[in-house]
């Protein structure tokens, strides 16, 4: 028997008939969904120390349980020190079953940590595709606090096939996504 994350059950058999009543679609196929999570984490400090960098993709593939790759500069910035094609940060993207693992465990044991968590604010980009910056990357369980040199932030981004803003905020609220009260 293969195995299915619990959140992929939830969105087969919960989410998909809730939107599909919600917005009027005829068809299971015009229901979003999830595409992938992207998780991003720039070091700027790395230029120096590349030291840093290794660590710092250490621990996003810990994180997200999926090897992080280092991604590196496009251009020549001189006030930066920074020349073109230099290692500056790392980054991992998420598909089917280890996206909605990490998802899961992101709803349910690293916002909780964040302190005086009051909710993740409405940040859509106007085509259904939502960002959540994180300060400190100790609030995922998989981080040992002791063994970090540096608290680094990293951004996290939801990609999904909504065409809309409300289309994708429904689809990651009936996820759980603990967004604050909006008012509309």
């Amino acid at each position: 028997m293969k195995y299915i994350p619990n959140l992929k059950k939830k969105y087969d058999e919960e989410i998909i008939p809730s939107l599909k009543k919600e917005f009027g679609y005829t068809s299971v196929m015009q229901v979003p969904k999830l595409e992938k999570i992207v998780l991003n984490q720039g070091i700027g400090k790395a230029v120096a120390d590349k030291k840093l960098l290794d660590n710092a993709t250490k621990e996003l593939s810990e994180i997200s349980g999926q090897k992080a790759v280092q991604t590196v500069s496009k251009r020549d910035i001189s006030n930066f020190k920074l020349r073109r094609k230099m290692p500056i940060g790392a980054k991992v993207t998420l598909r089917k079953e280890k996206m909605y693992e990490f998802l899961d465990r992101l709803i349910s044991a690293s916002l909780p940590r964040i302190r005086d968590f009051r909710g993740i604010n409405f940040k859509f980009d106007g085509k259904g595709n939502y960002s959540l910056g994180i300060k400190e990357q100790i609030i995922f369980p998989e981080i040992e606090i002791d063994k970090i040199n540096n608290i680094l932030g990293l951004d996290i981004t939801f990609v999904t096939t909504a065409s809309t803003d409300e289309e994708a905020y429904a689809l990651l609220k009936e996820f759980g996504l603990p967004f604050k009260n909006i008012k509309k």
